[in-house]
């Protein structure tokens, strides 16, 4: 699971293999493959550092090489 913060400061985590794509316009705008949106402070960068931290820890690239 990957933590993210909502706009209002509440922390919450979301399972990166259910993100559809993210969005920087100007907030990030994380789109899920269930359709809903999640507006968040972190930027792409540190989202993006998150995903792959969590996948490496679950070992998710072995199963990709």
């Amino acid at each position: 699971m990957v933590e993210v913060t909502r706009l209002d400061g509440r922390i919450y985590y979301l399972n990166p293999h259910q993100i559809e794509y993210i969005e920087n316009n100007p907030d990030t705008t994380i789109i899920m493959l269930s359709g809903k949106h999640l507006v968040v402070k972190e930027d792409f960068d540190t989202l993006f550092r998150r995903i792959v931290d969590y996948r490496r820890l679950i070992g998710a690239f072995k199963n990709e090489e």
